[in-house]
């Protein structure tokens, strides 16, 4: 029976996320407000099939995991220099500002100090996947301003994952004195440095050394299963030997990962399992909630997004303001940043696993969370009006005019080590095709990135100097890796390249205007590939045909004209045709 009610738990929490996410993904909002709302239709609060909690509660634990271990994954310090003059100081002040008016929320509704604490952290960050989705679609990732933002989320990602290992020490010794306080914090921080130089001076070199050897057998699924077991593992052992937080081990994890050469291959082929167990943790959270509660305690819910979306946006709109930064990016990073999501519910999990956050607190977060989650988009789109309106007011534009003058030198809008001056290319593949495509294109100053499967080519040619990725070109991560928002063309040089036509779609998904070449085997797969959206599509066959053709008629005394005009006419009637 348990058996039966795990299968019901899964499919009724994955088919509703699906529905609700579909529909919030066509309405422009984020899937993540469907999952919430998903748990709710799956929930006790509502009529109807009633999952199971606790065990949509114990799948959502490995979504917690392989959550923390894309985080650590996808953790850079060179991102986080390149803007600490402000993301530093900013991210700080905002987290203040937020945990001091949570507390003073919660203490006007009678909580204790511990409580408000735990509610003000959960209030103050900001979630990574909505922030993203927003700078995406207002094509401002890649700008100064989504590089602040996401600096900025660095400095609070790393913050949660210290407070997720020291609240439990912490709360534990809430009713010793301060001596007893210091010592557990002591001892904790003593066990995470451990951990920390364990993983680094051992997990440095035995984990890219399992992966290598993993990887030269050419097996996907042993590739994935060896992340995942990496990921699970470390995340497991952290908890057994060192009585710290899963988080933090699966964190140390993906940094590791991270750092290696199969950061985007892990990336591309590992955490789509993250994605849906993600699901379940965002659906386990909607089904605690009960929608009466909006009813029910409305100035909670009313004081909550207060917080949300004004005393953040303030405090980070100030904070920016104060360090000399314009206008439009100080609005740009404070209304990206008013929402919350995951890691607010990971803390306030915790807190209630720890007994100290009510019930209604969490409740609040959830409703906050959708709410905030869903007029982000909108809010975002109005930072031009709003920046117009500032400066059509006399003070407010003298201020800005006399005092936010700094630009932003300090922060650069592309890593340091990118080749600014160059066009940029990327080559599927390092064959015969593709060897002589990437010497024809350094020589003509467009720089070249390859992306290979085979690990020792991309050794070979990171050591020539040429920028290589090791990972499969029909991941939407692997292209990202390779730089495909910057790059002017993408070249499959492949034959007989599996999963082709997704490859060109995630390209042009990543780069709409980014050209598109594509090598065929068979004249019969260029209608697919070009409705796919490649620019040009060349096929081994035609290409064949073309060149006995001008062989034949060049053998026959044939006029160059002669000659040019037979090619033309049978490459329309191959390639055009079709």
């Amino acid at each position: 029976m348990h058996n039966i009610d795990l299968i019901l738990t899964l499919t009724s929490g994955l088919t509703a996320a699906l529905i609700f996410g579909y529909a919030t993904q066509r309405m422009g909002l984020s899937p993540i407000v469907g999952y919430l709302l998903a748990g709710v239709a799956v929930g006790p609060s509502t009529p109807g099939f009633v999952a199971d909690h606790k065990l949509a509660e114990q799948l959502a634990e490995i979504g917690v995991i392989l959550l923390m271990f894309g985080v650590g994954l996808h953790f850079h310090f060179k991102e986080l220099l390149a803007v600490r003059r402000v993301a530093i100081p900013g991210a700080v002040g905002q987290s203040l500002a937020a945990t001091l008016l949570g507390c003073g929320v919660a203490l006007a509704f009678g909580w204790s100090w511990a409580e408000g604490v735990v509610f003000g952290l959960a209030i103050s960050v900001a979630s990574t996947v909505v922030l993203l989705r927003v700078l995406v679609d207002n094509n401002d990732l890649h700008t100064r301003t989504g590089h602040i933002a996401v600096g900025w989320l660095v400095v609070e990602d790393l913050f949660t994952v210290l407070v997720l290992v020291l609240m439990p020490v912490l709360l534990k010794e809430e009713s010793s004195g301060t001596a007893a306080i210091a010592q557990a914090v002591l001892v904790a921080l003593a066990k995470i440095a451990l951990l920390m130089a364990i993983v680094v001076y051992v997990g440095g070199w035995a984990v890219p050394w399992l992966l290598a050897k993993v990887a030269a057998t050419r097996s996907r699924e042993l590739f994935t299963l060896t992340v995942l077991v990496v990921a699970l593992g470390f995340a497991v052992s952290s908890a057994l030997l060192f009585d710290v937080s899963m988080a933090l081990g699966a964190f140390l994890a993906g940094m590791i990962v991270g750092r290696s050469e199969f950061s985007s291959r892990a990336a591309a082929e590992a955490l789509p399992m993250r994605d849906a167990f993600a699901v379940l943790f965002f659906v386990s959270v909607g089904m605690l909630f009960d929608p009466t509660f909006v009813f029910t305690a409305p100035l909670l819910v009313t004081a909550t997004l207060a917080i949300i979306l004004l005393g953040k946006p303030l405090a980070a709109l100030v904070i920016v303001l104060l360090l000399k930064y314009p206008l439009r990016v100080a609005l740009s990073v404070a209304v990206a940043l008013a929402q919350i999501g995951e890691f607010s519910f990971i803390l306030a999990t915790l807190g209630m696993e720890l007994k100290t956050l009510p019930k209604e607190a969490f409740s609040a977060l959830i409703v906050a969370a959708i709410i905030s989650i869903s007029l982000n988009p909108i809010l975002y789109r109005l930072v031009d009006a709003l920046e117009e309106r500032a400066k059509r007011m006399p003070r407010v534009n003298g201020w800005l005019n006399a005092y936010a003058k700094v630009e932003l030198s300090g922060v650069r809008a592309i890593p340091a080590d990118e080749e600014v001056q160059k066009s940029r290319a990327i080559v599927v593949g390092y064959g015969p095709v593709g060897q002589t495509l990437v010497r024809l294109l350094a020589e003509n100053n467009v720089a070249p990135t390859v992306i290979e499967l085979n690990l020792e080519t991309v050794h070979r040619l990171l050591a020539a100097g040429v920028r290589a990725v090791y990972g499969d070109s029909t991941h939407k991560e692997t292209i990202v890796e390779a730089g495909a928002a910057e790059a002017v063309v993408f070249i499959l040089s492949s034959s007989g390249m599996h999963g082709s036509e997704e490859a060109i779609r995630m390209a042009r998904e990543v780069n709409p205007q980014i050209r598109v070449f594509a090598r065929a085997n068979y004249l019969r797969e260029v209608p697919g590939v070009r409705r796919a959206g490649a620019d040009a599509v060349f096929a081994e066959e035609g290409e064949v045909a073309l060149a006995m053709t001008e062989f034949l008629l060049r053998d026959l005394g044939a006029t160059a004209e002669q000659i040019d005009r037979e090619t033309d006419r049978i490459r329309r009637e191959l390639f055009e045709t079709r």
